[in-house]
């Protein structure tokens, strides 16, 4: 499925607005709604919409301490990167999870209530895993930009 300007125009408008009506979304695209939500349907089954989600103020909901976390593993086979990757995935405080390139295997972002929270997270649950032989904990001191919103690029 290629996107036309009229599916790269819908992409933007939600990711402003999830909640916005069909019929509001098709006014927006200057298109009839029956055709509109037949093209918003299209785009969940291709995944270009994986899911939709309320953004939570983290203040409000007491998550106050977010961390990068660098984890370099022992061992970089099949079996020790899966073993971790299905660990990881089952951690609620981790929020992202980046296999990647140079000196460390995976970037983590981890939300916690504090510091003192992270540290138990960290030497019970983190530390606990297999295969780590080193970690390095970036804390946020304060965050400048924050997005969700990605560009719609050419196909």
């Amino acid at each position: 499925m290629l996107l036309d300007n009229t599916n790269k125009r819908i992409l933007e408008i939600l990711q402003n607005d999830g909640r916005i009506t069909n019929r509001e979304l098709a006014k927006k695209i200057n298109m009839s709604p029956p055709p509109t939500l037949e093209r918003v349907k299209k785009l969940e089954e291709k995944e270009y919409i994986q899911k939709y989600v309320a953004l939570i103020d983290p203040e409000k909901v007491n998550a106050k301490c977010f961390t990068y976390v660098e984890v370099t593993l022992v061992r970089h086979g099949k079996k020790p990167v899966q073993r971790f990757m299905e660990s990881i995935t089952k951690m609620e405080e981790v929020l992202e999870c980046h296999h990647i390139t140079g000196d460390t295997d995976f970037l983590l972002k981890v939300v916690n209530k504090s510091v003192s929270d992270y540290e138990n997270f960290m030497l019970h649950k983190l530390t606990e895993l297999e295969d780590i032989q080193h970690l390095k904990t970036l804390v946020v001191l304060s965050t400048l930009k924050q997005e969700t919103k990605i560009p719609i690029n050419e196909g």
